[in-house]
């Protein structure tokens, strides 16, 4: 019996897609069209008498730090700030939901959208994901996160199958939609546009019923990527509710119901969701967004993403009594956000150059001279060159800003490497002989390589692609009008193939293969001992820091309260981001050697402490087993790190837990071993042992073989078992075992 009798399957099937290609479909007197705007980290809505995509232009908006910014901030208060910000101005423009964030893991740092992710880790990712959906969602707005799952490179994206076993799948790139969903339910999740182990994601009944709604219980709406559905029945089958943008085959959908091979009641639970929906989003266009109020927070979140990665003799911040050769191209016309789909018409742009003459003025400098020093489309122009180094030679200190043309990243494609363009580093060179001091800035969407040239510079200063405010910003933290504070959210690899994905990027025949399985980025590096340039949650600052006081407490069953005091032993205010990590001792390790499982982010004056807390779960000790589809939290010692980043730990406790105690049925297809290490089929296989002559006198080595062996082989030897005593022997072990999980011995 259909729940909406008055619609026909002809009008409910015309809801399953949009009516253009940022709205979706209404019926009168049921549904309103919802307005999509696209959004991580401002709004890109397209005017009235724009293209049909948008991207050509759109209306002025905030352009804040794309989500590689935002992450490196490790700031979920601030970044729940930005969010408000995102959701005013899309209410005061009318826009429904704001596809944003993006939250897919970096697996590469050749991803030509990393960009617009925030991490290699699912913790930091969740973390962040987590307080924009908040911020934007507090304003009556929607958020829909994305792309799910495991759309982690641009090559082939439309059709390339992620190859990922289950236990990857849950312990890397699924936590963090899991969070972020359980925990903010956003309205909208977007599927991506990759097969995921041969399924299109937009048509996995697994992903999008079984899991993101069954097991976590997601009630909003699941829309596809642009462009993304194959099989429209299949989609709604498996749980899309909204194509987007409509490619016109709505009658597939309703012909599907009159012939049976579409339940109509599929339809009304879209109906149903997509009126939960329109009932909990709310615009207003009467307000005026806050242009000014946001500038202002763009370059507060932007000063907190640069990340100091070098300062030798302490060159900066800048001196006042000193000058300064400014030197590059991106100092003036800076890369602020990446191409594609994100793109933001900003409110207003801020150059470092214009702020570093602003700070001359001030008298927070001592003169400043500019040189492009290079061409922004890599065109070759030897005279911009000399003028560079003549600046850099009669200046006190120079800052280089090098970095990626905007044609190296985007949607749509990966990048071939992690250099910077050749003429930029031999422009570095040549000013290296000239200059007593060089401070390099860095602008890029993802990590590029420092390690063969950062010995010529004394100062790195990574500054990401930091948004419209970014330049002024930048020169903040140059002259010391703010201090860095920014961490690395993903490892910097000395070399390319250093990495655990060289091998298995970007794939090929359709297929790229997860090889490296949950031994991503530093899980990878740390755990086999591979020298890095900078490790995960790396930064410096113009202060020092000390732990101290580590204290783990119990605080209840298998969950923690880990606390430790910071302190700034420096002499200028600074923050500190104090990290917590997870591991366990493995003599071959098949989990990774520390998992960030908590952070803080303190500012502290100088000589201040605080007390850090963060909880731990026994969820943050376990791993993902597939054989029993479950969380499996093993007996033992655990270590607890708490540090600066992954490979500066200050201090190092002890976690010891009898685990969760779970027993998991034998079967006489187990093996030997399984039965012999058996809570209760121990003992059991050791009294049948000894009722066999034929088994006591077999020799050590014979045992061991035989502990590979599933236990039904047992009957082929001649040693008097058969196939009837096994299945007597799994009987009694069950119920023995079923009996200890009534009496609370076990889990099971």
């Amino acid at each position: 019996m259909s729940t909406h009798p008055r619609l026909g399957p002809a009008v409910k099937a015309s809801v399953t897609s949009g009516s253009d290609t940022w709205h979706s479909t209404g019926v009168e007197g049921e549904l309103r069209p919802l307005h999509l705007a696209d959004g991580p980290h401002g709004l890109r809505q397209q005017p009235e008498d724009g293209d049909h995509l948008g991207i050509g232009g759109s209306v002025p908006a905030t352009c804040f730090p794309p989500a590689v910014g935002l992450g490196s901030t490790w700031n979920p208060a601030l970044v729940r700030r930005v969010g408000e910000a995102l959701g005013g101005e899309a209410s005061s423009l009318g826009v429904d939901v704001v596809l944003g964030p993006g939250m897919n893991i970096k697996r590469s740092p050749l991803c030509g959208r990393n960009f617009e992710y925030v991490s290699e880790d699912p913790h930091v990712t969740a973390r962040i994901a987590a307080a924009l959906v908040e911020g934007i969602q507090s304003q009556g707005v929607g958020a829909c996160v994305k792309h799910f799952a495991a759309n982690n490179q641009e090559t082939d994206r439309h059709r390339v199958s992620a190859e990922v076993d289950e236990r990857t799948l849950r312990e890397i790139y699924l936590p963090a939609f899991e969070e972020v969903i359980r925990t903010t339910e956003p309205a909208m999740v977007m599927s991506s546009y990759n097969r995921l182990n041969g399924v299109y994601t937009s048509q996995d009944p697994w992903l999008l019923t079984d899991l993101l709604r069954g097991e976590w219980g997601f009630e909003g709406v699941v829309v596809s990527d642009w462009g993304a559905v194959v099989d429209r029945v299949a989609a709604v089958r498996a749980g899309l509710d909204l194509e987007m943008p409509p490619s016109g085959t709505d009658q597939l959908v309703a012909d599907a119901v009159h012939r049976g091979d579409l339940d109509e009641s599929v339809l009304d639970t879209v109906v149903e969701r997509l009126k939960r929906l329109q009932e909990r989003v709310w615009t207003d266009t009467t307000r005026s967004p806050e242009h000014e109020a946001h500038d202002a927070l763009a370059r507060e979140a932007a000063r907190e993403a640069l990340v100091l990665l070098k300062n030798d003799g302490g060159v900066l911040p800048l001196a006042t009594d000193r000058s300064v050769a400014v030197v590059g191209e991106f100092a003036r016309t800076p890369r602020y956000q990446g191409g594609g789909s994100s793109r933001v018409v900003p409110t207003r742009v801020h150059s470092a150059l214009d702020s570093f003459e602003a700070a001359l003025s001030e008298g927070a400098l001592a003169g400043v001279r500019f040189a492009s020093g290079f061409t922004l489309d890599g065109t070759e122009d030897p005279g911009l060159a000399e003028e560079a180094v003549e600046a850099a030679r009669e200046a006190d200190t120079t800052v280089l800003f090098l970095g990626l043309p905007e044609s190296a990243e985007s949607e749509g494609y990966d990048r071939t490497t992690l250099d910077l363009p050749a003429p930029q580093l031999e422009l570095l060179a040549r000013v290296r002989e000239v200059s007593e001091r060089v401070v390099v800035v860095l602008s890029n969407g993802g990590v590029v390589s420092v390690a063969e040239w950062q010995d010529r510079a004394d100062a790195v200063l990574e500054g990401w692609l930091l948004g419209q405010a970014g330049g002024a910003a930048t020169v903040d933290v140059l002259t010391g009008a703010a201090a860095p504070s920014g961490r690395l959210t993903e490892t910097i690899p000395v070399r390319l193939s250093d990495h655990a994905t060289y091998l298995n990027f970007p794939g090929e025949h359709g297929e790229v293969r997860h090889g490296e399985g949950v031994f991503v980025g530093y899980r990878h590096f740390d755990t086999l001992g591979v020298p890095v340039a900078y490790p995960f949650g790396f930064g410096l600052t113009y202060t020092s820091f000390a732990y101290s006081e580590l204290e783990v407490a119990p605080n209840g069953e298998n969950a923690w309260t880990v606390s430790f005091t910071v302190t700034n032993t420096g002499d200028r205010a600074g923050s500190e981001v104090a990290q917590l990590y997870t591991g366990i001792g493995q003599d071959h390790p098949t989990r990774p050697r520390r998992e960030l499982r908590g952070f803080a982010k303190a500012a502290l004056e100088p000589g201040g402490s605080t007390r850090v807390e963060l909880p731990l779960t026994g969820r943050d000790l376990s791993v993902w087993d597939p054989r029993d589809q479950r969380w499996s939290l093993a007996a033992g010692s655990y270590t607890v790190s708490v540090g600066a980043s992954s490979r500066d730990i200050r201090l190092t406790g002890e976690i010891t837990t009898e685990g969760d105690r779970y027993v998991r049925k034998l079967t006489k297809h187990c093996t030997v071993s399984e039965w012999r290490t058996h809570h209760v089929g121990g003992p059991v296989m050791r009294e049948l042992i000894t009722s066999f002559p034929g088994l006591t006198d077999v020799p050590e080595e014979l045992l061991r073989m035989a502990d590979s062996l599933p236990l039904i082989t047992l009957r082929t030897f001649g040693l008097g078992v058969t196939e009837e005593m096994l299945d007597l022997l799994v009987d009694d072990v069950e119920a023995k075992r079923r009996a200890a999980v009534e009496r609370g011995e076990i889990t099971g």
